[in-house]
């Protein structure tokens, strides 16, 4: 599958049309499906849409946690399997209306709360790069539906990670904007204060043509961002030189990782070098030293919130106003019975963390100092960010892991490592992961994390590393199936 901008230019000169590139699409979805597992539905009639935007006629993918008028929108989640929603999120919309190309609705892990891939209600979804292994999620399917070639971009949530995790774990770029850069109005909520909307592309500058078209206000969305007078694609090539990026020597010294074996440190040895190839590019780079205890408390700070706001968010899937209907003589015997079957063990694992969160006696013990200490972290970040452009770290601490190895990724083999991206949705940070090699013939990635509101110079800093580590639009060249 080619960029975006070279799909534009083969239709713009009728080298191809849409319709023969929806085909094409179409016909590789079903061809990995039963391999990869990357759809919940594929849909097989192009949707008409004319538009002279850069993205008509090119098809895309969109994750299962869209709210999609007439289309199944299940949230990969049995208490939603057979959820067609009566109304379109602004997304899908905005997409229409730009003449974009709906291939389908992706896998996910359920509700967005995992990290693996492997909790969606159709099954798991494995990477392309080596099928014994986890794409990585919860935008797993988004992830290796542009990882396979199917489509040149699709669109995901991103909460901790999980548009930049799987990311890197897939050889692709992933991108998630600014907190309310794009609206969230049809986005099934896991966790409000964290949920970013974002993509998946082939390359840097491509990433930067699908948020010119999603981002924007939306009177819908009361966290929405006004839309900046400026288009991203007419500033990815501004000059870098003198712009200041930092490393944090608590999250990238090797000393720390000596007994995590070969992988971790083939990273963070790569990590070195593209160092090394930021500097002789012009970029500034410093290493900084943030509190050990800080970063140690990103998890439980993250998953203390997350599961709350999750089980306030999710409170309406009772399996009476939509989902399969429970069993029982009284309306609460009713609702057990449809959560009890409705749910996989980890969300209702996460579901009883968020209620014991939530009790009046627990509320400042746990949710109100984990907000603290989220505070604390901003409030950090924000002080580099004075002086520094952005933060460049590796985007995981291995490759992407073999299915039977852990069940929830977001605790990480290595905690600070692992789970460091969840800064950047503490503060809104925009914040970007992009190919960075090949590691023991599996992609890894590093990961920049920009100013609020800096999307477009975090797009432009990411596009000249990109430009200069020359890993842009990996793919491999067959997949057995």
């Amino acid at each position: 599958m080619k960029t975006i901008l070279d799909l534009r230019s083969d239709l713009d000169s009728g080298k191809v049309t849409s319709l023969e590139l929806f085909n094409e699409s179409n016909l590789k979805a079903h061809k990995y499906q039963e391999k990869f597992n990357s759809f919940v539905t594929i849909i097989d009639k192009k949707e008409e849409a004319l538009s002279n935007s850069l993205l008509s006629g090119i098809p895309y993918a969109l994750k299962d946690n869209f709210s999609t008028k007439g289309i199944l929108s299940t949230a990969s989640s049995n208490i939603l399997k057979n959820y067609v929603p009566v109304y379109s999120a602004t997304v899908y919309k905005k997409l229409q209306a730009a003449g974009a190309v709906l291939v389908g609705k992706t896998v996910l892990d359920e509700l967005a709360m995992g990290g693996t891939g492997t909790t969606g209600h159709t099954g798991i979804v494995k990477n392309p790069w080596d099928d014994t292994r986890e794409i990585g999620g919860s935008s797993a399917g988004s992830a290796a539906s542009v990882a396979l070639g199917i489509v040149p971009f699709s669109i995901g949530s991103d909460t901790g990670d999980s548009i930049r995790k799987p990311a890197a774990f897939g050889g692709v770029v992933g991108f998630k904007p600014t907190y309310g850069r794009i609206s969230r109005y049809g986005l099934f909520p896991f966790a409000s204060s964290l949920d970013h909307v974002g993509c998946f592309t082939r390359c840097v500058r491509d990433a930067s043509i699908v948020t010119d078209i999603l981002k924007g206000f939306d009177e819908r969305d009361m966290t929405s961002l006004p839309d900046e007078d400026i288009k991203y694609i007419d500033v990815i090539d501004n000059d870098i030189k003198g712009k200041k990026l930092f490393y944090v020597k608590e999250i990238t010294d090797p000393n720390l990782y000596k007994d995590a074996g070969m992988e971790t440190l083939e990273i963070l040895n790569k990590f070195k070098e593209t160092i090394k190839i930021c500097k002789s590019i012009g970029f500034e780079v410093e290493e900084v030293s943030i509190d050990e205890k800080l970063l140690k408390a990103i998890y439980p700070a993250y998953m203390t919130i997350s599961s709350a706001e999750a089980t306030s968010n999710n409170s309406n899937l009772t399996g009476i106003p939509f989902g399969p209907r429970g069993e029982g003589d009284n309306i609460n015997d009713i609702m057990f019975d449809a959560r009890t079957k409705g749910f996989s063990e980890l969300i209702k694992r996460r579901f009883i963390l968020g209620s014991y969160i939530l009790q009046r006696e627990n509320q400042e013990r746990l949710f109100k100092n984990a907000q603290r200490l989220r505070h604390l972290i901003v409030d950090k970040m924000n002080e580099l960010f004075e002086k520094y452009d952005a933060m460049i770290l590796p985007a995981s601490g291995g490759i992407a892991p073999k299915f039977d190895s852990e069940i929830d990724r977001m605790s990480g083999r290595y905690l600070i490592l692992e789970n460091h991206m969840a800064i950047a949705n503490f503060g809104g940070f925009p914040s970007i992961t992009i190919p960075n090699g090949f590691v023991n013939n599996m992609p890894v990635g590093i990961n920049i994390t920009g100013k609020a509101f800096d999307d477009a110079l975090t797009l432009n800093i990411a596009n000249k590393i990109e430009e200069s580590l020359g890993y842009k639009d990996l793919i491999k060249e067959e997949y057995d199936v």
